[in-house]
């Protein structure tokens, strides 16, 4: 009787131990599917994320499917479409970071997990929506990189603090645009730039127009000892603005040193034999579309969530001299 029951038990334990090796090879046989939505598929950043998450799926084993969402209406179709195909979650960045709550209730009806990109989101107060993993700028330290960046070209110039003004356009409206410029002008301090020569000058828009209309607005306060100016500003746009101010006050291109930040919208300046605009902050998009889809093939596979924030400050100072090669290392060069 023992000898049966025995028996029995040894039958049960190997048909469980079969079952569950069939399980595991199920699993493992299964395509791992994730989503990366971008809002601008036709801007090279998005490109440049996109070749990337692929080269994390191929090394790691998992199918990355790139939609285009450049509208609300759009985002929350793509959301529908990824779980229809089998995805697990998603990296986006948003169209509109104020779609975060909708995004969240639509990826939550169709069981995905979410991993926001570039852009955090916000809820229904404008407030972020930290509960939601996100990979970003570290937005004070790049800010900082910045100045250190312009302070190490005047030196290099061997220009004097004493003549020497900064002209910073503010958008404090925007937290990353406020933490950007507070970074630099802390740089600028350190490096010994005394307080009272760096005029601040607000934003009404971030394109090259208003960052012309604003530097303008901040030229006329100069004393008239003001021999060199640093131009600075939360992106490329709000730099190269304020370069094209200095050009038409009469300041040579060998008297101004204009850093931006972002390196994409500062290639045609960049171009040009002589200019004010000295160089630009590039982040990285080949990290950042690598590791927010590995992190998401990790979450889906092993159930080990990302950090709520993981904070990228990883840019190199581009220039006429390097600009080429470093937009080839990461595909944003042809």
């Amino acid at each position: 009787m023992n000898r049966r029951r025995g028996i029995r038990s040894l039958c049960c334990a190997a048909l469980a131990v079969t079952a569950v090796s069939l399980s595991s090879s199920l699993l493992a046989a299964e395509e791992v599917k994730i989503g990366f939505l971008v809002k601008q598929a036709e801007e090279p950043w998005f490109q440049t994320e996109w070749a990337f998450a692929e080269k994390a799926g191929k090394e790691k084993g998992f199918t990355v499917i790139k939609i285009a969402v450049p509208d609300g209406e759009k985002t929350l179709s793509a959301i529908d479409s990824l779980a229809a195909n089998g995805a697990k979650g998603f990296v986006i960045c948003p169209p509109d970071v104020s779609l975060g709550p909708a995004i969240m209730a639509k990826a939550k009806l169709n069981g995905l997990k979410v991993i926001a990109v570039d852009d955090r989101f916000v809820d229904a107060s404008g407030k972020f929506m930290e509960d939601v993993p996100y990979l970003g700028m570290a937005a004070f330290e790049v800010g900082q990189k910045q100045g250190n960046a312009m302070a190490t070209e005047a030196k290099k110039r061997g220009w004097d603090w004493k003549d020497t003004y900064a002209v910073i356009n503010t958008f404090n409206e925007l937290d990353t645009g406020k933490k950007r410029t507070d970074g630099s002008v802390k740089a600028l301090e350190d490096a010994g730039m005394p307080k009272d020569h760096i005029l601040f000058s607000a934003l009404k828009t971030l394109d090259v127009p208003g960052s012309m209309d604003a530097t303008n607005s901040a030229l006329v306060k100069l004393p008239s000892a003001a021999k060199n100016l640093i131009i600075g500003g939360m992106n490329d746009n709000t730099v190269l603005g304020g370069v094209r101010a200095t050009e038409s006050a009469g300041f040579a291109a060998a008297n101004v040193i204009g850093i931006g930040i972002n390196g994409t919208d500062a290639i045609g300046e960049l171009k040009k034999a002589n200019s004010g605009f000295f160089g630009s902050m590039l982040p990285s998009p080949h990290i950042e579309g690598y590791n927010t889809a590995s992190m998401m093939y990790e979450w889906v596979t092993t159930g080990k969530e990302p950090p709520k924030y993981t904070a990228m400050d990883d840019v190199t100072l581009i220039t006429r001299e390097n600009f080429k090669q470093e937009l080839e290392k990461i595909g944003l060069w042809n």
